[in-house]
């Protein structure tokens, strides 16, 4: 009752921003996304029979408080599904830095799921797992199905989990799956993803995001299947800003942004000037994901790097997927 998983975190194209149903991790809306790779975790679980309680690890790390209670939701929901009530021992790894906005809960989850079901002998299909998933991080049921996924949104798991989208070879011959890199902008500052969430409706630009934010689905949808670069990054980079207007205005004015955020912003935004396809994009946090295509990839990392930022260079990731046990991590 062994299994160890790998999942890809997410980058968001078109974010959901709050819960109906914060227990459930219902979403108000839709969300599309796009996996990263090789950035991924790992998570090797053991379901104990014998067991008198779970354990969970993290990078080494015993998680407790809230985190844990997001892992035992996953596992709780993992054991109504299987029907018995063993305990569990769970570890995991990132391979990038956490809550720094590069979507590590996504990834997380998604391992989790993908490696208690696969461990507890369940036979669920990607969308079943990404409902699962979805009790620890909305955004994770998109990491289980992979690559371009939409998270629909529901009152129940029958609805409310994810599915790969159809994406099309541009007129340009460009492809969204195996042409797109991703400059990924380090900016090292902790947020809280789930705060923000918590308290989105309360901002009073949240009722201007959901009147556009379905059309937005819509268009975001339409180009992945006519795969234009432009269409899709640029429609990318204006709900970074929707999103980003939403949480500032909330109770607490959460400012994710630091100046080298902007920093990057502008870089991007000169570049494009000058007639390189790139654009800005970011999630809850202050790191940026710059998206170019790969001709152009060495030109604007190196014009990222001139503002003094880490950066690393990543591809669309697949979906979640069950590893050989010689790659467990105990």
């Amino acid at each position: 009752m062994k299994a160890t998983a790998r999942a890809h975190p997410i980058q968001g194209l078109v974010k959901y921003h709050g819960m109906r149903d914060e227990e459930r991790r219902l979403p108000y809306h839709d969300s599309i996304s796009l996996c990263t790779a090789p950035t991924a975790t790992t998570t090797t679980v053991e379901w104990e029979p014998d067991g008198s309680e779970d354990v969970f690890r993290i990078d080494d790390d015993v998680v407790e408080g809230r985190a844990g209670e997001r892992v035992e939701a996953v596992v709780d929901r993992v054991r109504a599904l299987a029907g018995f009530d063993h305990a569990v021992r769970f570890e995991s790894e990132n391979s990038f830095p956490s809550n720094i906005g590069f979507g590590s809960s996504s990834s997380g989850f998604a391992a989790a799921a993908t490696a208690l079901v696969e461990a507890a002998g369940l036979d669920l299909s990607r969308p079943e797992i990404s409902a699962v998933a979805r009790r620890g991080s909305s955004s994770a049921a998109r990491a289980v199905t992979g690559a371009y996924s939409i998270l629909e949104t529901g009152l129940n798991d029958e609805d409310c989990r994810a599915r790969r989208l159809p994406v099309g070879e541009g007129e340009d011959g460009f492809d969204p799956e195996s042409d797109l890199r991703i400059v990924a902008a380090h900016v090292p500052s902790y947020k809280e993803t789930e705060e923000a969430h918590r308290e989105a409706e309360a901002s009073h630009m949240f009722d201007a995001r959901m009147a556009h934010i379905h059309g937005q689905l819509a268009e975001m949808t339409d180009a992945l299947r006519a795969g234009s670069f432009d269409r899709i990054f640029e429609l990318a980079e204006h709900d970074s800003l929707s999103l980003t207007a939403t949480t500032m205005t909330g109770p607490a004015g959460w400012v994710y942004w630091q100046p080298e955020t902007i920093a990057v912003f502008n870089a991007v935004r000169e570049l494009r000037e000058e007639g390189v396809p790139v654009y800005f994009s970011t999630d809850t946090g202050a790191s940026v994901y710059v998206n170019t295509r790969e001709p152009y990839v060495d030109e604007v990392e190196s014009r990222i790097a001139e503002i003094g930022i880490e950066t690393d260079v990543w591809s669309v990731g697949g979906p979640a997927r069950i590893l050989d046990p010689s790659e467990s991590l105990f």
